[in-house]
């Protein structure tokens, strides 16, 4: 009998949520989750603090984060939904990893020859500014993936490698000290799952190209009227290849509404009305969410309570593992 799937993902505190998250990621775990099998959804706040110094935006990308996933309608009775600094257990066994993961692996790892490659043009020290953190973060991710088990990690493409290193760490771990974990699959996200931003390039908050996810309906109109298109006049034939507004489009509606918008370009709409059409659509699905989200930011109380429940199940369910990780290792009781 095949064993259920354990799925986790991990989200960074570095943020507000925007379209192309919701796209991208959120609305395809929440309807996910639905489905059999274990599932982890946590709020990487450790791995934010690799990214950002900043203790203020750190803890309000948290709120902001945890009242986007709730009021979306992810059911935590059936999920587990956690703060990742909640579960002791994680920075626990990421150092049992660290003292076996290969430091050459480490060197291999995208972000860090990034930051090396920019030191070497600039004519500075290649490992100028680079912190420990930046370093070894495939390990921190590593453990957030085996100290569930999780044998499925949705990724996007450009982080394949995240998932290739924490099997490599696994493996040498089980290697040396016996069978302990399993080894994790990457499950890619569909092609045309990652939103073009305002600027018509990837929607991502590092070129402040977003639509934040909820805005109000006065500024979510003004964003989307900011997408950029071409000269083409109304009465003038459009094509969908490399829109932005027809790929927002596409990513909020079924199939008839993809058909209809599709003629339409064909048929020439004028831009202005292609945006107030988009607006409408984007908004129907947003509006009942949005009330939801706004009532969660004004009663954080609410949310500390679920990642509060969150992290209990988190705690329960790794604490077995590292029990059996100490005895592994010879970090045991004497006698």
């Amino acid at each position: 009998m095949r064993k259920p799937h354990i799925t986790l993902t991990g989200i960074t505190t570095t943020g507000t949520p925007h379209l192309g998250n919701y796209v991208g990621a959120i609305k395809p775990a929440i309807l996910a989750s639905k489905d059999e099998g274990q599932y982890f959804y946590f709020l990487a706040d450790y791995h934010a603090l690799i990214k950002t110094q900043d203790a203020e935006r750190v803890h309000q990308s948290t709120r902001e984060i945890a009242a986007t996933w709730l009021a979306l309608g992810l059911d935590t009775d059936k999920a587990v939904f956690y703060r990742q600094s909640d579960v002791p257990q994680i920075p626990e066994l990421t150092w049992f990893l660290t003292c076996t993961a290969a430091k050459g692996l480490m060197n291999r790892a995208h972000a860090y020859k990034d930051a090396v490659q920019k030191n070497l043009d600039a004519d500075q020290d290649p490992d100028f500014a680079v912190t420990m953190g930046l370093f070894s973060y495939p390990i921190l991710m590593a453990a957030d993936i085996l100290v569930f088990n999780a044998t499925h990690v949705p990724v996007g493409r450009d982080q394949i490698q995240h998932i290739e290193m924490a099997r490599d760490i696994a493996q040498r771990f089980n290697h040396q000290y016996g069978k302990h974990f399993n080894i994790p699959e990457a499950v890619i996200g569909q092609e045309g799952s990652v939103l073009k931003g305002l600027d018509g390039r990837k929607m991502s908050k590092s070129y402040d190209n977003t639509i934040p996810l909820f805005l109000t309906e006065k500024k979510l109109q003004k964003h989307i009227n900011k997408i950029k298109t071409n000269l083409l006049e109304p009465g003038e034939p459009k094509d969908t290849k490399d829109s932005a507004l027809f790929e927002i489009w596409c990513a909020f509606a079924d199939a008839d509404q993809k058909t209809w918008m599709a003629d339409e370009f064909a048929n020439g709409i004028a831009w202005g009305q292609a945006k107030k059409e988009l607006f409408a659509l984007v908004n129907t699905e947003l509006e009942e969410p949005r009330v939801r989200y706004m009532e969660l930011l004004e009663t954080p109380e609410l949310i500390e309570q679920k990642l509060q429940e969150g992290g209990e199940k988190a705690r329960v369910l790794a604490a077995p593992l590292l029990e059996k990780l100490r005895d592994a290792v010879g970090i045991r009781a004497l006698g």
